[in-house]
């Protein structure tokens, strides 16, 4: 598609797909022409959210006309390719200490004004999860069971026979999990609508001019649209008075489109976020145990002292969300991580040579 390696840019940096950009061979080769990315999933990840669409290019196609800016799509053959948005992502202009600037927050605010215009029952894309995982709308206790029940099962039991034991020794164990039940029974009800589920700095690209691009809608999903604002405020670690700004203009926001959509906000957002704090234990711990390579006789170290700062960290964010009785100090994980990494290494030597004791 690219007409030649020299083209090539990439892979991009990104979990669940490798990416290349390129721009289609016999376009105008003059500075500025359109480049495009092809995307392939990633084989054997470790998926850690509910997944709502089948296709992200389909659900980025329907989107055009309702979402102001975000990538265009269009077919090579067999291949679905999104235009590659020239410009930088809000996360290597803006460090968490910095305030992001009014017209960049008005951006956003006007992505969840849009995002909650579309009626998700009107979008004619497929869906993947099955009706018998979708709670009704306005739902919303039922939808922060889902999301529960996903991470007690697929993410954890799924994997325990692996990572069951470094759980255990970082203090998270099966009980998180009816920790984490103890918010859902007196959810607000809320309409339902359509989710981006995963607005952080990297996913927003600000172009030469200013504008604010919204990629990555992978993990799109309908339900309760507070969800979205609590892994929005989450991921962005915004400064306390930008949080508390950028939830004041959601509500405010939300409410002109579609009225009860804040509904319970204040009882509802911190429960919410006790989840997302809870979820990315899980998520967190299972990457950096990944990271840290033992295959070698001679474990490094510097993988391992930047995953352990990382855990420790995610530890002290979900301390009361999973109710610990402490939070391990950062020698204590990185000490759990380098057991865990030569546990694993020695059974996959034993996995390809079963005649190994």
């Amino acid at each position: 598609m690219s007409g030649g390696e020299r083209a090539l840019y990439g892979p991009l940096k990104g979990y669940h797909h490798e990416t290349y950009v390129f721009p289609l061979p016999g376009e105008p080769g003059a500075p500025g022409r359109t480049r495009w990315k092809c995307r392939e999933p990633r084989r054997n990840l470790f998926w850690f959210d509910r997944r709502c669409f089948r296709s992200e290019e389909d659900l980025v196609r329907a989107l055009s006309g309702h979402i102001t800016r975000i990538p265009d799509v269009i077919d090579v053959g067999e291949f679905g390719l999104q235009k590659f948005i020239e410009g930088r992502t809000l996360g290597s202009r803006f460090s968490f200490s910095d305030v992001i600037p009014d017209r960049l927050i008005d951006q956003i605010v006007e992505l969840f004004e849009e995002l909650s215009a579309i009626d998700p029952e009107k979008l004619s894309v497929e869906r993947s999860c099955v009706p018998e995982d979708r709670p009704s709308d306005g739902d919303t206790a039922g939808f922060l069971e889902r999301l529960i029940c996903f991470t007690e099962k697929q993410v954890y039991e799924r994997n325990a026979h692996r990572f069951g034991g470094l759980f255990q020794a970082l203090g998270v164990g099966e009980g998180a999990f009816s920790h984490l039940r103890r918010n859902v029974p007196g959810m607000a009800a809320r309409p339902f609508g359509l989710l981006h589920g995963d607005l952080h700095r990297e996913n927003f690209i600000v172009d030469p001019q200013d504008r604010l691009w919204t990629i990555d809608w992978e993990l799109a999903m309908v339900g309760d649209p507070l969800y979205d604002l609590a892994t929005h405020l989450y991921l962005m670690r915004y400064r306390p008075d930008q949080a508390d700004e950028v939830t004041r203009r959601w509500c405010q926001a939300v409410e002109q489109v579609r009225p009860g959509s804040s509904r319970g906000w204040e009882e509802d957002l911190p429960r919410l976020l006790a989840y997302k704090k809870a979820q990315s234990v899980f998520t967190d711990v299972i990457r950096a145990a990944l990271a840290v390579d033992a295959r070698s006789a001679a474990l490094s170290w510097w993988p391992l002292i930047h995953a352990g700062r990382k855990v420790q960290a995610v530890l002290a964010r979900a301390r009361e969300a999973l109710e610990l009785e402490h939070v391990p100090t950062h020698w204590q994980v990185m000490e759990a991580l380098r057991k865990w990494a030569r546990k694993d290494a020695a059974r996959e030597r034993r996995e390809a040579d079963p005649s190994r004791p």
